[in-house]
């Protein structure tokens, strides 16, 4: 029996084993929202793809020295199609990929996110959303971004 790539399979000590790393840094991939391994109650599993897209984090970040932040905001400008490899029978009916001019998650009522049902599992479109919302219900303004390691500092008086 062939193994999917997709299975959740390795814990995050093995994970980390195998991509040499501590697994405090995946823990901050996660935090960052990089990476969303299976959980099963506390313990986070990771599957062969996982620590193929880690491997490729590792390389954006190390080698090519882009910043989290930086991966944050590509990944932001990147196609959902793009990011979740939609088969061309499917993207090619999408309306985000016919009319680029405006993101899939604003299309939420439309094409694809109908008549395929994809939406609702999209992790780019359920990011968005989830944001948007945050904002919505939000009595005060989200806090600037700050980059880690630096602390937030008080207005003068």
């Amino acid at each position: 029996m062939a193994l999917d790539n997709s299975e959740p399979i390795y814990p995050i000590s093995v994970a980390a084993k195998l991509l040499s790393v501590h697994p405090r840094t995946l823990r901050i991939y996660e935090e960052e929202g990089l990476i969303k391994p299976a959980r099963q109650g506390n313990k986070r599993y990771f599957s062969n793809n996982d620590i193929s897209w880690i491997t490729c984090l590792r390389t954006l970040i190390h080698e090519k020295g882009i910043s989290i932040p930086g991966i944050k905001m590509l990944l932001e400008l990147t196609p959902c199609w793009e990011i979740t490899k939609c088969p061309p029978e499917k993207r090619d009916h999408c309306s985000a990929y016919i009319d680029r001019s405006i993101p899939c998650w604003q299309r939420a009522s439309t094409a694809c996110s109908k008549e395929f049902g994809q939406c609702d599992n999209c992790e780019v479109y359920i990011r968005a959303m989830k944001q948007v919302t945050d904002m919505a219900t939000a009595d005060t303004p989200p806090p600037p971004l700050l980059s880690a390691g630096r602390k937030q500092q008080s207005p003068p008086r």
